[in-house]
């Protein structure tokens, strides 16, 4: 509070003590204290609401109470929500300045979901507002527009007690109305669409959650929820490609309540079956192949059908708990139901359901009217591997989860292969594959609290991308320690690592002390390998070898191979690895750095000097191995080029047919076998660096060069060829990039640059 200038201090003091008795103030002084106790009053009120979090000054948390939920009838000419966008997109749907609008105050920690741990800001997390609980009826009819089931309260709960639930309205990011539109059987559409746009914040759907298990309804069986929900983000199970909306939508799993009630055996029950197939919606086509298929693998197959009558097992395990006494509580049956029991064909054996699922090793998961089936998350629970067979059906998660670790997936029209497909897998894939599933179903599907949370995290990852987890975060997790793909490093590989640098040698040691001491002028070098290559000689003495400052170990193979210059030594402890022939001495410290900045940029990528490319030759209708220099490149020689080390990995244990022991065996072609593999895995071309495109040794004769061989470019343009058939495909791709660094030909002063030294053509 301040007063104005021309009251003194003794004034002012006067004003703020209680005047003496019997002494009337002045109205002008009684006005100031008047206007000084509203002031306070404010910023009183101001600071509670502060402190009071995430809601605005008296907002209340949602009532949740069953007991006392309004009802609203809905006029007959209410406006209807406009029809679902088709063509959203998270560019254009979504209203982000929404988001980000919570006050400054530290994250408590709790719960799960977008937390990132201590300090983190709320701003840096969505908040999510819940439409309080109301009950919309037809105004003529009084027909309710929906049915509050026990799992959309669930999700209401869950995300009001998750840390992204807000009451205030006016800092929300997302809103979530309280209609449940689970199951379409049990809405009426258009009562719904009415009730949607309806709600005081819906603003054609922006920014709006919409949750459904079970879309479309006779004949038709949409995809997709039948609802006017005009831009709202539907979180939906059976989605297909043609209706999901990539990046914008959320596929979730077919929830199947029962598994919640069920109590799985404690121990691991032996999977005697190589294939279940206990669902009771295939169409009839699919059941008569797999009846078929059961007399061909009678002891591979278990196919499973509705039992005719009351079984025995239900009537006996009846009697024992009327009898008093305690049936096994692993097979219990839920409260107020009856176990589920199915019938083998053709035998007619009886066998109960869902536990039966943890005989087999497989699960099939196909097709029904509907697109998601329960069986999906059913089968995950008992750890058996899903067989999925639903063309175009976007798995739960997709965006986040692999599911090429979790299931297997097959053409609906192959179902009559579908054993021996399953025999061809190895036992050590399936181990992994159902330590995986363990794993993802503990995470993300275990209950429909985490499922819930799956979805809110997602949607704060896509939200805030900056802040988003990685591919290793949603698919290993914390416990396990893997080899890192480069398909899924961060954006830029971190700078202090540096490289190892690899150099494959023979017996050519003046070119080789000369490569030693210019590579240990590289700042971002850390250590140095050389691949002695020679079994008829011993390398020289270490103490021979140039002084210089960064470690160097010499490494003697055991035969003379080319692909040793690709062997993951476990010397090698960064990430990124420059491949250098022994001869390659022309290269400056300035662009040995700069292509390892490159690399930095570009991880998952080859990133090196000489380049070449293919072409296809309609002479010989086969392709062509062209050194020449053009415009476009296809692959970077190894001779001198960076890789991450996880395609050393992939080179030496896991090269496709025989192309490493071909190469070992005509001594050509490793650096286009690395090529093949890189391109193969990750559909991208490598990145040529700097302009210099001669690399001969001047120092070196001709005989000792192997490209100096008159049949090199026949023998690589055969590998090229023969490495193609054994892909079955073309995977080099063709691009017209060359990265050179930024002010490289600018007319500015060398001191203004950073990487001056950077060869000529």
């Amino acid at each position: 509070m301040t007063f104005p200038l021309k009251f003194s201090a003794k004034k002012a003091q006067e004003l703020l003590l209680p005047s003496a008795p019997g002494k009337k103030q002045p109205p002008h002084v009684r006005w100031y204290v008047a206007a000084g106790a509203m002031v306070l009053l404010l910023l009183a009120l101001l600071l509670l609401g502060g402190l009071g979090g995430h809601g605005e000054a008296g907002a209340e948390r949602v009532s949740l109470d069953l007991a006392d939920i309004p009802p609203v009838v809905l006029d007959k000419e209410a406006e209807l929500a406009r029809a679902r966008n088709r063509n959203c997109t998270y560019w254009d749907c979504f209203n982000v300045y929404r988001c980000g609008q919570r006050a400054p105050t530290l994250d408590d920690g709790g719960g799960g979901g977008g937390g990132g741990g201590d300090g983190e800001m709320d701003a840096e997390r969505i908040s999510i507002y819940v439409y309080p609980l109301k009950e919309y009826l037809d105004a003529d009819s009084r027909r309710p527009a929906g049915q509050l089931s026990r799992e959309f309260y669930r999700i209401v709960q869950t995300v009001v007690d998750s840390p992204y639930y807000t009451a205030n309205p006016n800092e929300a990011c997302l809103f979530l109305p309280t209609l449940d539109t689970l199951n379409q059987n049990r809405i009426d559409t258009t009562l719904v669409g009415k009730a949607l746009a309806s709600l005081p914040y819906w603003e054609n759907g922006e920014n709006h959650l919409i949750f459904n298990f079970l879309p479309g309804t006779r004949p038709d069986y949409s995809t997709v929820l039948d609802v006017n929900t005009d831009r709202a983000i539907i979180v939906g199970a059976g989605f297909d490609s043609w209706t999901y909306r990539t990046e914008f939508d959320v596929s979730v799993p077919v929830y199947s309540a029962a598994l919640e009630e069920y109590r799985w055996p404690e121990r691991p029950v032996d999977r005697t079956v190589l294939l279940v197939a206990a669902q009771l919606n295939l169409f009839p086509r699919q059941f008569r192949i797999l009846q078929e298929l059961t007399y061909d693998y009678p002891n591979e197959l278990l196919l499973l059908q509705r039992c005719p009558t009351t079984t025995a097992k239900v009537d006996e395990l009846a009697d024992l708990v009327a009898g008093g006494q305690q049936a096994d509580e692993a097979h219990r049956p839920p409260a107020g139901s009856t176990e589920d029991v199915r019938c083998s064909f053709p035998h007619g054996n009886e066998h109960e359901y869902p536990a039966l699922l943890t005989t087999g090793t497989f699960c099939l998961v196909a097709r029904g009217v509907r697109l998601g089936q329960p069986a999906l998350l059913e089968a995950m629970a008992a750890g058996c591997i899903p067989v999925v067979m639903a063309d175009n059906y976007v798995l739960p998660f997709a965006d986040l989860l692999d599911w090429e670790l979790l299931a297997v997936r097959l053409p609906e029209a192959n179902l009559h292969t579908i054993v021996p497909v399953l025999r061809a897998i190895s036992a050590e894939r399936v181990a992994e594959m159902q330590a995986q599933i363990r794993s993802v179903y503990r995470r993300y599907f275990a209950s429909l609290d985490r499922i819930v949370l799956t979805v809110l995290e997602q949607l704060n990852d896509r939200i805030f991308p900056h802040r988003s987890r990685t591919y290793l975060h949603w698919n290993v997790g914390p416990e396990a320690g893997v080899t890192q793909n480069p398909l899924f490093l961060p954006l830029i590989a971190p700078k202090a690592q540096g490289f190892t640098a690899v150099i494959l040698t023979y017996d050519r040691l003046e070119s080789l002390y000369i490569l030693i001491q210019k590579l240990a002028t590289v700042p971002s070098l850390q250590k140095m390998l050389v691949v002695w290559n020679n079994q008829r000689k011993a390398p020289p003495h270490p103490s021979l070898f140039p002084k210089i400052g960064k470690p160097l170990k010499i490494i003697q193979t055991a035969a003379n191979r080319l692909s040793n210059r690709f062997y993951p030594y476990e010397e090698i402890e960064t990430e990124a690895i420059l491949t250098i022939d022994d001869d390659i001495v022309m290269l400056t410290a300035d662009e040995l750095d700069f292509g390892y900045e490159v690399w930095r940029e570009y991880p998952d990528r080859i990133v090196g000097f000489p380049s070449r490319t293919h072409v296809w030759d309609n002479a010989t209708g086969r392709w062509r191995y062209e050194s020449e220099w053009t415009n476009q490149i296809s692959m970077v020689l190894t001779g001198a080029a960076f890789h991450h080390k996880y395609w050393s990995y992939l080179y030496t244990h896991a090269m496709p047919g025989n192309i490493k022991e071909w190469v070992d065996e005509h001594m050509n072609c490793e650096d286009i076998a690395m090529n093949f593999l890189v391109s193969n895995v990750t559909n991208k071309p490598p990145i040529k660096v700097a302009p210099r495109k001669k690399f001969k040794c001047p120092e070196c004769t001709n005989n000792e060069m192997l490209s100096a061989d008159l049949n090199h470019m026949t023998e690589r343009t055969a590998c090229i060829n023969r490495f193609a058939e054994i892909y079955g495909t073309m995977p080099l791709r063709t691009v017209e990039f060359r990265a050179d660094p930024v002010l490289f030909k600018d007319n500015f002063p060398e001191k203004l640059k950073r990487f001056n030294d950077i060869g000529s053509l």
